[in-house]
């Protein structure tokens, strides 16, 4: 049967205020990645479709879990929030926040006013990513067996708000919960993508791992 495994990033660059200083894992990154991977190997998980899409970020987290060939595919890449938050401040004042607190107020006013369309020049349109986030994950989950996804959390909870029908304050708040290297399942019901699983991190549930347990 198919269905999709979607797994965000390990940690990347937390002191990053533009998407190419950003698109780096950290060193703890690649052990979130390791210990994942150590995890699907001694469960016996098998995913004979691997993608990624084609951020550095996404393809090292892929080879720190060991997944081989990853088929990597830019419709899997996470939007670029550091251009939108700067063009969001330059236009209406609105300040980038500094820390984990300030972001859980500023993500769901950027997510509003990028999807109403009041913030111009932006690299796509809130709808442009709601479009190739649908035909990525369509056409990958219809057929082929499992497949295993590492992306990033803002197309996860994307996929997440397609399909449970979240209106945008809830896709933000998806978005601020979804931790790295976290597992995402969604199985096709009908017609439909629909979630079986979220946010888990069975990699780091053990005491000794708790620490690892990031968001940003």
């Amino acid at each position: 049967m198919s269905h999709i495994t979607l797994v965000r990033h390990g940690q990347a660059n937390t002191t990053a205020r533009d998407e190419e200083s950003y698109d780096m894992l950290s060193d703890l990154g690649h052990q979130q990645a390791r210990w994942l991977g150590a995890h699907l190997q001694d469960t016996g998980a098998h995913y004979p479709r691997v993608y990624c899409g084609t951020l550095k970020r996404h393809v090292d987290t892929a080879a720190s879990m060991g997944l081989t060939n990853p088929i990597q595919d830019s419709r899997l890449n996470e939007i670029e929030y550091f251009t939108i938050a700067q063009l969001y401040e330059q236009q209406h004042g609105v300040a980038i926040p500094v820390d984990r607190e300030g972001f859980v107020e500023h993500l769901p006013r950027t997510f509003e006013a990028w999807a109403k369309g009041q913030i111009t020049g932006t690299p796509e349109t809130f709808e442009a990513f709601e479009t190739r986030v649908s035909a990525a994950l369509h056409e990958i989950g219809t057929e082929g067996g499992p497949a295993i996804v590492v992306t990033s959390g803002g197309l996860i909870s994307m996929a997440v708000r397609q399909a449970m029908g979240l209106d945008i304050p809830a896709m933000a708040r998806v978005a601020l919960a979804i931790m790295n290297t976290s597992l995402h399942r969604l199985h096709p019901i009908g017609e439909q993508l629909s979630p079986v699983l979220f946010n888990a991190v069975p990699h780091l549930e053990a005491p000794d791992r708790q620490f690892a347990q990031t968001h940003l």
